[in-house]
C-alpha cells in the first residue's frame, strides 16, 4: 500500500511540474514576446512534433537511430559482462587492465568521435561503436562491483562444502551481483542513445542527431526542441523497459 501510494505521489509531482513548467514557459514567451527563432512556445514545439511524426523522412531517421542505439548497447553490454567477469575472478587482469580502463573512460565522448569516424567511416559502424563504448563503462563497472559484493560467509560455506570456483561464482556471486547489473544495464541504455547522437553530430548522413542540426542551419528552433523531446521519451522508455524487467527478475533486492 504504502509503495502504491509513494508511486501516486510520485506521478501527481511529475504531471503538476510539467504544467507548470511548461505553463510558465508558454507564458514567459508570450508576455516577452520572445521570437520563435530564439525560444519557442511550448505550443509551437507540439505543432512541430505532430508534424515531425507524420513525416516520413522522420520515422527514417528514427529507425536508424534507433538501430545504432539497439546494436551499440547489445555490444557494449556483451563486451562488458564478458570482460567484467574475468576481471573480477582474475586477479592480474584486476590490476593490469583497470588503470587503462579508467584512464580511457576519463577521454570524452566528443573527443573520440572524430577518430572512429576516421576509422569506420561516416556509416551505422562508427555511430554503433560509439554507442557501444559509452555504454560499455557503466555497465563494467557495475558487473565488477556486483561480482566482487558478495558475502564473505556464503563464499566461504561453499568453500567448506567443497564448492569450486565456477560453482561459487553461479552459485552465490551472479545472483548477488543482479541489482548492480541492472543499474549498469539501466545507464547504459541512456547512454547509449547520448553516444549515438555525440557520433551522428560529427557525421552522419541521417539519424535524429543529424536532423537535429538541419533544423539548426534552418533556424529552426521549435524543431531541434521536438527532436530532443524524442530522444528523451526514447531515453525514459528504454530506462523504464529495464526497470520493469529488474522489477521482474529481482523482485528480491527492492526498489534501489
Amino acid at each position: 500500500m504504502h509503495t502504491e501510494s509513494s508511486k501516486l505521489l510520485q506521478t501527481v509531482l511529475v504531471v503538476l511540474v510539467f504544467f507548470l513548467v511548461t505553463g510558465g514557459w508558454e507564458f514567459y514567451v508570450w508576455a516577452t514576446e520572445t521570437p520563435a527563432f530564439v525560444l519557442p512556445a511550448p505550443s509551437v514545439v507540439g505543432g512541430q512534433l505532430w508534424s515531425l511524426l507524420g513525416s516520413g523522412i522522420f520515422w527514417v531517421n528514427f529507425k536508424v537511430t534507433m538501430y545504432e542505439v539497439l546494436m551499440g548497447y547489445l555490444l557494449g553490454i556483451a563486451i562488458a559482462v564478458v570482460l567484467g567477469v574475468l576481471i573480477s575472478q582474475v586477479r592480474i587482469l584486476d590490476l593490469s587492465l583497470m588503470p587503462y580502463i579508467v584512464a580511457f573512460q576519463t577521454i570524452p565522448s566528443v573527443a573520440l568521435a572524430p577518430i572512429f569516424l576516421q576509422w569506420f567511416g561516416y556509416g551505422l559502424a562508427s555511430k554503433v561503436i560509439m554507442a557501444a563504448l559509452i555504454a560499455f563503462f557503466p555497465m563494467l563497472v557495475n558487473v565488477i562491483a556486483g561480482l566482487q559484493a558478495s558475502g564473505r560467509d556464503e563464499i566461504q560455506m561453499l568453500k567448506a562444502f567443497g564448492a569450486n570456483r565456477f560453482q561459487i561464482l553461479m552459485k552465490v556471486r551472479v545472483p548477488n551481483s543482479m541489482p548492480y547489473v541492472f543499474a549498469g544495464l539501466g545507464l547504459g541504455v541512456v547512454f547509449a542513445l547520448v553516444g549515438a547522437i555525440v557520433a551522428e553530430f560529427v557525421g552522419a548522413q541521417q539519424g535524429l542527431g543529424k536532423m537535429i542540426l538541419q533544423f539548426n542551419e534552418q533556424f529552426n528552433i521549435a524543431g531541434m526542441f521536438a527532436v530532443l523531446v524524442v530522444l528523451a521519451t526514447i531515453g525514459m522508455t528504454m530506462h523504464s523497459i529495464v526497470g520493469i524487467a529488474k522489477r521482474r527478475i529481482v523482485f528480491w533486492a527492492g526498489e534501489h
